[in-house]
């Protein structure tokens, strides 16, 4: 039997494309790792969170493995590269709606233990991702 497809990218894609659709700014919330290509300081308890909205992305590319595309920060135009297995979540700016995504299992914490099943840390400050920080789940409103 043969390795099945993650349905990960295609839940962001889906997502991303109802940001879009509604009116809304689409953020990922992402854990960072050596494979991560992102501006380093922004990164706050291993995370950051990035606006990928047409208006603040170029070329954005969310596929199957890597979301990619270049963004400006300060002025300077910088590629951005993310594992798709490092996205903890894609979800709105104006009200958190979205998908909240466990850690891959694959993915190690930095103390080396695997962090399957637990959820990532949330920044100390409250500036930056969804302002619920608990049991992560997707809102469904009519």
């Amino acid at each position: 039997m043969t390795e099945s497809i993650s349905t990960k990218p295609y839940l962001m894609r889906a997502i991303y494309e109802w940001c879009v659709d509604s009116g809304f700014t689409p953020y990922v919330l992402v854990a960072v790792d050596e494979n991560t290509r992102v501006p380093m300081e922004h990164v706050k308890n291993g995370e950051i969170v990035l606006n990928i909205s047409p208006a603040a992305s170029h070329n954005l590319k969310l596929d199957n493995d890597f979301v990619r595309f270049s963004a400006r920060f300060n002025g300077a135009s910088r590629e951005i590269i993310i594992p798709v297995g490092t996205v903890l979540g894609i979800f709105a700016r104006e009200n958190s709606q979205g998908l909240f995504f466990q850690r891959d299992s694959a993915e190690l914490r930095n103390d080396g233990q695997e962090a399957a099943g637990e959820p990532s840390p949330g920044p100390d400050d409250g500036s930056s991702g969804p302002q619920k920080r608990g049991k992560r789940h997707l809102n469904l409103r009519s």
